[in-house]
């Protein structure tokens, strides 16, 4: 009024307020006007009040119900929705939410499919709260709301609002304000939960297409790790294996199909079963990674088949294979990032690879490279959600992940944890696959190689020399299958190979039996028939012992039978 005074202008105010006589508050809409006289001179203040409590209240009730839309189901996550669902409504709405309490009045609101407006009043809710069956329940609640949580068709759940620092009840108005908060609610916890539901479904599926339990090798020590990406970027295609090779040798598998959805991991199952069905025939690295290359170009064609859209299936991998006889480890990788090696001393390095392409661009070469690692060297297979982040480049990451990997740690499954510990970012963008084998190393004494004469008159000086061997590993038990099983490969590899001709026993977890010959001519087990005068030699070799197959070479191939060692 001064200030009208003052100025001698008109002023509109909105108050929010509680006046003597009333038991609560109301909004006033207040016009405050100059009073003049006939020659303009100013005489007075003209006050004028009007309730405007309902339209105040519808106000802020539609603000109440815009905020709600924005505010609540920004996550897909349910607890979180539920979270926002309270923020918004207290203290703006009631002064204590919760859900799903266990008591008669939410469960009959709930079956009914009605929300419920109550008061402390009726039986049933002083029951209910007398039975502390809600928190707080000794500050004096007066008034409940309950709303079932339904959305889709779907009965989700139950939401209860309660009142007890402000005076005024609830009404139907409020009423009406909790259902439509609760409808928007509704929505999204049910997004929320249908979300969560396919992801659980996809890692579930993701995770029993990959390793249940590494094999024990020969070659190598391993320990691996997998972890999906976060919420929001949904499961992947990373994967590793371990795969057991003749010869004591072991395969190590890295991968990482481009996507995070289902079909990504559905991709990432198809392609670890192509690479162990390519590895069970030895193929080399380069070759190994060439064949899956076709199989991605498949996939696609199948892809683009199905959809009549072009197929962008495509994928990244690494293939090692590690002999423990000579140490050596023969890679070869399609665009995927290069692997780390720690030496026993201490010394860290990436090792430098040919670097081919991406599977399923086809027509490119792979190629592989050697190299000798130490006894007790570390490998480190991993792909690129462990180094590389929106925080971090890709440089930046392998060089912690060196740091790292040098740090001192009981065994290799520590050395996994300390990897995590270092570089994995608290919500990874992307899957993360890591892979450590530390390399083993056989004996002397464990192999022992003859070269034997392109002569069938070899053959009795083969089993000897095998049998004597098998006495020095006191393995005089498997004598009897083991000369059958060289007098067979060596017979062979005279008839239908080429000299020269190499036999090797190898003694470690298993026994294992090497014939090779300079012919790459592969054979074939068939089954002879009464009168035949061969044929079952082969046979004879796959019914006494637990494997046996055949791997090519550059300089012609290896017959291999494997059996369990005494």
């Amino acid at each position: 009024m001064r200030r009208v005074l003052e100025t001698g202008e008109r002023l509109h105010l909105e108050n929010y307020l509680q006046v003597p006589g009333e038991s609560r508050e109301h909004a006033w809409s207040i016009s405050l006007a100059p009073l003049k006289d006939r020659t303009g001179r100013l005489r007075g203040v003209c006050f004028a009040a009007r309730d405007i409590t309902e339209q105040y209240r519808a106000r802020q009730r539609l603000l109440l119900v815009n905020e709600a839309s924005t505010r609540i189901g920004s996550t897909l996550d349910m607890a979180s929705t539920a979270q926002e669902m309270a923020d918004v409504a207290v203290p703006r709405l009631a002064d204590f939410a919760t859900s799903r309490p266990p008591s008669r009045p939410p469960v009959e609101s709930m079956a009914a499919r009605h929300p419920a407006l109550s008061r402390t009043s009726d039986s049933a809710v002083a029951q209910w709260l007398a039975q502390g069956s809600v928190p707080r329940s000794g500050h004096g609640f007066h008034s409940v709301i309950v709303v079932p949580i339904r959305a889709r068709g779907t009965t989700l759940g139950v939401a209860t609002f309660y009142r007890h620092q402000r005076a005024e009840p609830f009404d139907q108005d409020d009423l009406l304000l909790a259902e439509e908060i609760m409808a928007r609610t509704a929505v999204s916890i049910d997004n929320a939960r249908r979300y969560t539901l396919e992801r659980t479904r996809a890692v579930m599926l993701q995770r029993s297409l990959l390793p249940k339990k590494l094999p024990r090798q020969a070659a190598v020590d391993v320990a691996s790790r997998y972890l999906p990406a976060g919420d929001r970027a949904g499961v992947g295609g990373d994967w590793f294996d371990v795969i057991p090779l003749s010869g004591a040798r072991g395969a190590l598998v890295v991968g990482d199909v481009v996507g995070h959805d289902i079909q990504a991991s559905v991709t990432m199952g198809r392609l670890r079963t192509a690479v162990r069905t390519l590895a069970d025939i030895d193929l080399a690295p380069d070759e190994l990674l060439t064949h899956l290359d076709d199989v991605v170009i498949r996939l696609n064609a199948e892809a683009t088949t199905a959809a009549d859209t072009p197929g962008d299936v495509g994928a990244t991998c690494l293939y090692a294979v590690y002999d423990p006889v000579s140490r050596r480890c023969t890679l070869a990788s399609a665009a995927h990032p290069m692997p780390a090696v720690v030496t026993p001393d201490g010394e860290v390095a990436v090792l430098e690879l040919p670097v081919g392409p991406p599977l399923g661009l086809g027509g490119l070469p792979f190629e592989a490279a050697e190299v000798e690692l130490p006894e007790g060297s570390l490998l480190a297979l991993y792909t690129d959600g462990l180094v590389e982040s929106r925080d971090r480049d890709i440089d930046e990451g392998i060089a912690e992940l060196c740091h790292a990997l040098v740090q001192p740690a009981p065994s290799v499954d520590a050395v996994c944890d300390t990897v995590l510990n270092a570089l994995l970012p608290a919500r990874p963008d992307d899957d993360i696959a890591l892979l450590l084998a530390r390399t083993r190393a056989l004996s002397a004494d464990q192999v022992a190689t003859w070269d034997l004469d392109f002569d069938p008159a070899v053959v009795a000086h083969a089993r000897r020399s095998a049998s004597d061997q098998l006495t020095a590993w006191g393995l005089e038990e498997a004598a009897f299958i083991t000369e059958l099983v060289v007098s067979e490969l060596v017979i062979n590899a005279i008839r239908y190979g080429r000299p020269p001709i190499h036999l090797r026993l190898i003694h470690d977890r298993t026994l294992m039996c090497e014939v090779s010959d300079a012919s790459s001519t592969a054979p074939h087990l068939r089954r002879a028939r009464v009168f035949d005068e061969g044929g079952r030699g082969l046979l004879l070799v796959a019914q006494l012992t637990q494997r046996w197959g055949t791997r090519h070479s550059h300089n012609g191939k290896t017959i291999w039978a494997e059996q369990d060692a005494v």
